[in-house]
């Protein structure tokens, strides 16, 4: 365990506590509105817009690479190299909150209530595959008590492991009940919301899921048996049946719910309580949660090592890049990061973590067994989301305001 003394300094050196956070800022950056957490402790702003899209699918096949037999290409230890910017996409109009691959060279970004769409793109080629109208009919799904058709607002997304179906929460459905805010300033008359599924083979959304208020990171067990979602203004998860589609059990969780990451047993999950300042360890069997850890602000994104042997964790208040063994829950090393760490990803090799720092407009790459930062660079305004693209051996950087930056991760020996 890392001795308190070290965390402490290292808290200190990151500036713990003396950081403005706002996870949900528009990438305008107007109408933010800070939230309480259950103790009333201010937390981070408003994500709250109107917009419309009425672009639907394409008719186009999909891209190479987006089967199961794809090839995985072998790169050289993502550690023993560093990253260099290759491409920045500007183009459908686009306002992304998250990037996610699926590990056959398809990538997602959704893109909020300011475009409501989805966008995928070709890895290989970097160009956009298709675009997405989050407009959906419920009814063509058997799900009763309705409109005929509703409007999401597309956050986080989960693929599966065959890469042909994508998860996506939606922060609320357009004219469902009062407005959805990230300080839940409406109570109970926030309208639960839903995941909506999305297949590579039809180019289309074939599932809609009922969850909560205001639902953010999605997740699925090892086994795909099991979907995660945290429901931010619930302060709960969802665990659903991915068969069926339907809501299992809810684990109540505290303030503003986040970051999720499912251990190999299929049955041990930890979740974040971001504006609690907690993380906490859930037992899907039983519904009993406990939380490890609150010595850090912010806790917002979650990701294993690929033998699940070490959690990593971004606290964004703090700047701080935590990581905890996954058999004793104890912090083992930690780090500074830049301005407001949000999302994060690792190599496919586990040995390189990626983390965008919002607020600095630049994207960290840490060696993951020593978290010395291999390089720190640029990206759009707001960068929030990150993904490694495995196929192609690249890093793809989600900026709110309107890009998505891509960088060659293995072109350049360290």
């Amino acid at each position: 365990m890392l001795p308190a003394a070290l965390l402490i300094a290292a808290l200190a050196a990151a500036g713990c506590g003396g950081a403005e956070t706002q996870d949900e800022v528009g990438p305008t950056g107007g109408g933010t509105i800070e939230g309480p957490d259950i103790e009333g402790t201010d937390g981070e702003a408003s994500d709250d817009a109107v917009a419309e899209s009425g672009d639907d699918a394409d008719d186009s096949t999909p891209p190479a690479g987006t089967g199961e037999d794809s090839p995985v290409s072998e790169w050289p230890a993502a550690n023993t190299t560093t990253f260099v910017h290759e491409n920045t996409i500007t183009e459908p109009v686009i306002s992304p909150k998250s990037v996610v691959a699926n590990g056959h060279g398809l990538v997602i970004a959704n893109n909020m209530m300011y475009q409501n769409t989805i966008t995928l793109y070709d890895a290989e080629a970097q160009e956009l595959h298709q675009e997405l109208s989050d407009r959906i009919s419920p009814g063509d799904f058997g799900i009763e008590g309705y409109p005929e058709s509703v409007v999401g607002a597309p956050v986080e997304a989960v693929w599966t492991e065959d890469g042909q179906y994508a998860y996506v929460s939606q922060y609320r459905l357009e004219d469902m009940g009062a407005g959805a805010y990230d300080d839940c300033r409406n109570g109970d008359a926030v309208a639960p919301s839903a995941v909506y599924r999305y297949s590579v083979a039809e180019q289309d959304w074939d599932q809609f899921i009922e969850v909560g208020r205001v639902p953010k990171f999605v997740e699925l067990t090892p086994d795909g048996s099991r979907l995660l979602v945290s429901n931010w203004c619930d302060h709960d998860l969802s665990v659903v049946d991915t068969a069926t589609g339907e809501e299992l059990m809810r684990v109540p969780v505290n303030s503003q719910p986040r970051g999720i990451a499912a251990m190999p047993d299929n049955r041990t999950v930890y979740v974040t309580a971001m504006y609690a300042n907690e993380l906490y360890q859930v037992d899907l069997e039983t519904g009993e949660q406990e939380v490890i850890y609150d010595q850090a602000r912010f806790p917002r994104h979650l990701v294993l090592s690929p033998d699940a042997q070490t959690l990593y964790v971004t606290f964004s208040q703090s700047d701080l890049l935590v990581a905890f063994d996954t058999e004793t829950n104890e912090v083992i090393r930690s780090t500074a990061t830049g301005r407001e760490p949000r999302s994060m990803d690792i190599s496919t090799d586990g040995t390189a973590l990626y983390v965008v720092n919002y607020y600095e407009d630049t994207v960290s790459k840490f060696d993951a067994e020593t978290f010395e930062e291999i390089e720190r660079l640029p990206t759009g305004h707001l960068p929030i989301g990150v993904t490694y693209e495995n196929t192609t051996g690249s890093v793809w950087v989600a900026n709110y305001e309107g890009t998505l930056s891509i960088y060659n991760d293995h072109a350049q020996e360290r």
